[in-house]
């Protein structure tokens, strides 16, 4: 399917849609082994083509007892998550468990230092905008300012736009031809992408607030923030461009979804897709990008990133998204950005050793000797799980910690049919990395980690998302979907074809160490509806009609090292019946692959965050995109939302306030740690 294909698709009702259909493309030629073939050879291929994969699941992952023990026996198996299951649904409004309060914290447009302006969504500005909280929310980050934890640092990503619900009148803009983008429309959306640090407290009440005045209060994004660079494509001369010959200054960062925050207390910010953003003057008659005037080794480069995606207008006005006119620009994104929240005036970096790719998260945590490990997952079909070891170890001195982001190595996964995981360091001059294969240097390996990943045989996977880190060395990786998966593709850990439901994978890292180059893997549950048998899911079966959920995207360990799962499904929420939630998951025991509905979104948004405070007794959750995805599933609605018809006005419910991504709080009524 091409790009026009895609865009001129009826079905098709917004940006957020087109997206998905973009992103059901994989770039990644490399499909010899992927992951549903590994699953398909551990737990028998013969099963998945006979609707038998289910039972064999069931049975490897729970034991024969889950698939024969009267519920009464298995009912024994407590579950950890003290709450009342949340009924499932799709409306117009948010939801809790009974016996908690979610409350909103902070909506896009809303002022964050003493001197913006109050929002007028009808005159828009970008100065009004860089002083208000961004769009569409992602990840939420906290670190705590005092002792008790009761006065902090929100730290949010602010992903993308939607235009259609953003700006009165204007309809979507996300075809080639941009028709309504004007260059203030342009600095506005620019100015609504990035980040917020933002403080707030804890009340004598129990509620939260934001301090307007707070002296860390800023807004980070594309159209202004200058940021320093570090690590081996430093100076780089595939990162340099006419308005930076020396590689060392870029303004901005881009399409931030998840991300996460170091032992120290910095805030990391991921690059996801930024391939979206570049435009170019030189088209086809399709409206195809031509690269035929670019080195025939860049064009393959840039193609196997996606670039250019041509989803924004920026290239027309600003010159650094136009890749004709500066070839080099989409190098300088798709990083981990490292963010001081307790420093305005520190320059954010982008660490390059950690790899160029489309980064889903960069949760960290510590390996047995003190080093920093960050995993990330590369959020396309058919791509790749990674991880990055600093050299030297986590301390109390600032000065040593700057550097672990910098020195170290990046790893990537190969997951071996026999419950084996490997990690293949991208190390130039390591098997295939040498110049004859294009890698002059260590800067050209993590600047093209992907094509370094390719020759290496790393799994590519389904859509690999959040890889969440527990310290008894496991990791969760959310693998969200991918429909583009053939019967003769699947493999053992992506068992499923047409995978449109996901899976979360469990790693376990040997000797407990997050550092280790080796480790084993299982499937934790599969994800759908488990009584529709060609579905193929698999849970627990204590898992409740609301408790099963499909597109697992980002998740969160609570400090009792509970699992808690939101999830992404898009426009696929029509398939479900089931608004985006958050869930909490059983992974040990009998009760192992057990789900329990949480948390769920209002119509057309997607479930982000989640993030604790240390002591659990508080939950940050972001709503994004409300009253976009998927609304012609509604019933009563059936259409596509826009700025003056949405499917829901949620938080506000003003007949003159569109939808407004929000960061929701979420407390124990009378105080409590959450679920306990």
């Amino acid at each position: 399917m091409m790009r026009r294909d895609i865009l001129n698709d009826p079905a098709i009702g917004n940006k957020a849609e087109a997206y998905e259909a973009f992103d059901d493309i994989p770039t990644n030629p490399n499909l010899a082994r992927t992951i549903g073939e590994v699953v398909a050879a551990r737990y028998s291929r013969r099963d998945i083509f006979t609707g038998a994969l289910a039972v064999t699941a069931s049975t490897a992952i729970f034991g024969t007892s889950a698939m024969v023990a009267p519920r009464q026996a298995r009912a024994q198996a407590a579950s950890r998550y003290a709450f009342t299951e949340l009924e499932w649904g799709n409306d117009t409004t948010h939801h809790v468990a009974e016996g908690y309060t979610a409350e909103v914290l902070l909506r896009w447009g809303d002022p964050i230092t003493a001197t913006a302006p109050d929002f007028d969504v009808m005159n828009q500005t970008a100065a009004a905008q860089l002083q208000q909280f961004g769009y569409n929310n992602d990840y939420v980050g906290f670190t705590a300012l005092n002792a008790a934890g009761t006065r902090g640092l929100l730290c949010v990503n602010h992903e993308y736009t939607n235009e259609e619900v953003m700006f009165p009148g204007l309809g979507r803009q996300d075809r080639a031809e941009f028709s309504g983008m004007t260059p203030e429309l342009i600095d506005i959306e620019m100015a609504a992408h990035g980040g917020t640090v933002v403080e707030i407290e804890k009340e004598t009440t129990g509620k939260w607030r934001v301090d307007p005045n707070g002296k860390y209060n800023r807004r980070i994004t594309p159209l202004h923030t200058q940021m320093t660079v570090s690590g081996p494509a430093a100076g780089h001369a595939r990162l340099r461009t006419n308005a930076d010959p020396a590689g060392m200054t870029i303004i901005g960062t881009l399409n931030n979804c998840a991300g996460g925050m170091t032992p120290w207390g910095t805030y990391l910010m991921a690059e996801e897709n930024f391939h979206g953003y570049f435009w170019t003057s030189r088209q086809d008659g399709d409206d195809r990008p031509d690269l035929s005037e670019l080195p025939p080794r860049e064009a393959k480069r840039h193609k196997r990133y996606g670039v250019p995606g041509m989803w924004y207008a920026w290239g027309t006005t600003h010159d650094r998204f136009d890749i004709a006119k500066e070839p080099n620009e989409p190098n300088r994104f798709g990083w981990i950005v490292e963010v001081d929240p307790r420093n305005p005036e520190a320059q954010p970096v982008k660490h390059t050793a950690l790899g160029r790719f489309r980064h889903e998260g960069c949760e960290t945590t510590q390996s047995a000797d003190g080093r920093l490990v960050v995993y990330s997952g590369d959020d396309n079909r058919f791509d790749y799980l990674y991880k990055y070891v600093s050299d030297g170890t986590i301390s109390d001195d600032p000065a040593d910690n700057a550097k672990l982001l910098s020195e170290g190595t990046l790893y990537v996964a190969r997951f071996d049919a026999d419950g084996t995981v490997v990690w293949l360091p991208l190390v130039h001059g390591t098997g295939p990395l040498t110049a004859e294969n294009g890698f002059a240097d260590q800067g050209d390996v993590v600047i093209d980690a992907r094509l370094a990943a390719d020759l290496l045989g790393a799994t590519p996977m389904d859509r690999p998302e959040d890889a969440q880190p527990r310290g008894d060395g496991t990791v969760f990786l959310m693998l969200t979907n991918n429909s583009r998966r053939k019967p003769d593709a699947a493999d053992a850990a992506n068992p499923r074809p047409k995978n449109s439901f996901g899976h979360i994978i469990e790693i376990k890292e040997d000797a407990a160490d997050h550092a280790a180059t080796h480790g084993t893997w299982s499937i934790l549950v599969q994800c759908g509806d488990p009584s529709v048998a060609e579905v193929g899911a698999v849970w627990n079966p204590e898992t409740s009609q609301s408790g099963w959920f499909g597109s697992p995207d980002n998740a969160a360990i609570d400090a009792d090292g509970r699992l808690w799962v939101a999830t992404d499904q898009g426009s696929r929420w029509g398939k479900t019946g089931k608004s985006d939630g958050l869930y909490g998951v059983e992974t040990e025991g009998a009760a192992r692959g057990t789900s329990k509905l949480f948390f769920r979104c209002p119509v057309g948004g997607e479930m982000c965050g989640p993030y604790f405070t240390d002591d659990q007794e508080t939950l940050f959750v972001a709503v994004q995109h409300p009253g976009t995805d998927g609304t012609k599933y509604l019933k009563g609605f059936e259409r596509n939302s826009t700025f003056e018809d949405p499917a829901t006005r949620w938080p506000d419910f003003d007949p003159a306030m569109p939808p407004r991504p929000s960061v929701v709080v979420i407390t124990k009524e009378g105080g409590g740690k959450i679920a306990v």
